[in-house]
């Protein structure tokens, strides 16, 4: 069937199909580096890192842009209240943006311009426009003529007449038409501004995102993705700035993901309920909220909860254990043959084999992580059945349906980005969070099991009973294995 993918332009899902046959050129809108990042970017940014790896798992070379807005009216403004220079704070905040990404496990994009770093090929694009028609300078400033370009809309669903009665004309303003945008701005007193052919200035919002996309990838590319929010007017004026210099498609495919909402409203600082990645990561691990983000399709809303990324962390861990535990089982010694065919077994074995082919369809299917991820748990489930059905010594099949399932599981992780960490560290690390959330320490249990294996050796059924009985009223059970006896922290006694 191959990828089909939803285009916001079309209204559809179309067969992917790239302009150069195995590469994929991609270009998503990054960052006002003003402030923290908070769940809205964090979403966004996970969905497409999700797109990106799924692409190179796939086979295709993909070059990926991620932009830097570095200058902007909202930097300007929050730099003089903190009274630092723009160049300042936005470099700050993309310090943190990258830390941010790195604890998300956001693989970095092949290139990452900026701006500012850019005013050339802006200037460059802005002279473009004005020679062919599309644009003219008004004191000092350089706006788009939006009736010029006769399918402006088409991408947003907008009729440009009914655009008309909600167009202003600020202060200042020497439009043509209330319509058209700026792409260039006249500099303003203690502004940042470089030289241009039509005075000192900076760059107006769009026109940059078009002049970097072309750079890098050239006058048409594949993929231009980016939030909702950002189709009207963000990428409406890009397509029509882009389309009008070129004379070309800017973009085959346009992708949008849906917004991130509290209790379901709109995420925003008036209301209260604006949540920093940093803030949420203190209290969660970075693969639960990834998990947490590509849990819904990606083009239809998130609402936020902590019980809900309770739930995904829960989960995860269950991933997690389910891994160890196969392991161990998989490397006991085994058995030459199953002495009869043990349909549990059979069945699981049967799920972990389809992983791979339903893993694909659902990511086929405009990137459906949603259902992917519920494929891997099922796959999952499958893996701790399995590993039930071998018990203490498995037969050969079992051991190896263990090793591929885990394999298998493992693989397709990576490609949602999570089961990335050592499985046995991070269920040792769990455990001992653990004990310490029931007030205990690992040497206080491991001197109870010494204790205990002492006491079952002298046939003391009663004290190694007694132990056991005040271990798990403590919350901590034990389980002896063909490995020894392995204690867990239950569940139920650390939740709260």
């Amino acid at each position: 069937m191959g990828l089909k993918v939803y285009n916001t332009l079309s209204r559809k899902k179309e067969l992917f199909e790239p302009a150069e046959p195995g590469h994929v050129k991609m270009y998503v809108c990054g960052i006002t580096a003003y402030d923290r990042c908070h769940i809205g970017h964090a979403r966004s940014a996970v969905v497409f890192d999700a797109i990106v790896r799924y692409l190179l798992f796939k086979g295709y070379n993909v070059i990926f842009v991620r932009n830097f807005t570095d200058i902007d009216d909202k930097i300007i403004k929050r730099a003089s209240e903190e009274g630092i220079s723009s160049k300042e704070l936005s470099e700050r905040e993309i310090g943190h943006f990258y830390e941010d990404m790195t604890n998300l496990k956001v693989l970095k994009a092949t290139f990452e311009p900026r701006a500012t770093e850019h005013i050339a090929d802006i200037i460059r694009l802005i002279e473009t426009l004005i020679a062919r028609g599309y644009a003219y300078a008004a004191g000092g400033d350089v706006y788009f003529s939006v009736r010029r370009f006769s399918s402006y809309g088409a991408l947003s669903g907008r009729d440009v007449e009914e655009l008309v009665s909600g167009a202003r004309v600020a202060v200042g303003e020497q439009k043509d038409d209330p319509l058209d945008f700026a792409l260039w701005k006249a500099a303003k007193p203690a502004e940042p501004s470089w030289d241009s052919p039509w005075g000192h200035g900076r760059p107006g919002w769009h026109i940059e995102c078009s002049a970097m996309g072309m750079k890098y990838l050239g006058p048409t590319f594949d993929i231009h993705g980016g939030g909702l929010d950002l189709i009207f007017p963000h990428h409406e004026n890009e397509r029509a700035q882009s389309e009008a210099a070129t004379g070309q498609t800017f973009v085959k495919y346009w992708i949008h993901n849906g917004f991130v909402t509290i209790r379901g409203e709109k995420m925003s600082k008036s209301l209260g309920n604006f949540i920093t990645i940093k803030d949420i990561l203190k209290r969660h691990n970075s693969e639960a909220l990834r998990l947490f983000l590509l849990s819904k399709q990606y083009r239809g809303p998130l609402d936020y909860s902590e019980e809900a990324l309770g739930e995904m962390e829960t989960a995860l861990e269950r991933c997690y254990r389910a891994i160890v535990e196969a392991g161990k089982v998989a490397s006991r010694p085994v058995k030459k043959a199953c002495q009869r065919e043990d349909v549990q077994a059979a069945e699981s074995i049967k799920t972990l084999e389809a992983l791979p082919g339903q893993f694909g369809q659902a990511m086929d299917d405009d990137f459906n992580t949603a259902q992917a991820i519920g494929f891997m748990f099922e796959a999952v489930r499958a893996l701790n059945r399995l590993c039930q059905a071998a018990g203490k010594r498995p037969c050969a099949s079992y051991s190896d349906g263990l090793k591929s399932g885990i394999k298998t599981i493992l693989s397709i992780g990576r490609i949602l980005g999570v089961l990335e960490d050592d499985p046995v560290q991070y269920v040792r690390s769990r455990d001992l969070d653990g004990l310490s959330a029931l007030g205990l320490t690992e040497d206080e249990v491991l001197d109870a099991i010494i204790q205990r294996t002492e006491a079952r050796a002298r046939k003391d059924w009663a004290a190694a009973d007694s132990i056991r009985q005040r271990l798990d009223g403590q919350g901590v059970a034990l389980k002896d294995t063909p490995e020894g006896t392995v204690w867990a922290v239950k569940s139920s006694a650390v939740l709260p």
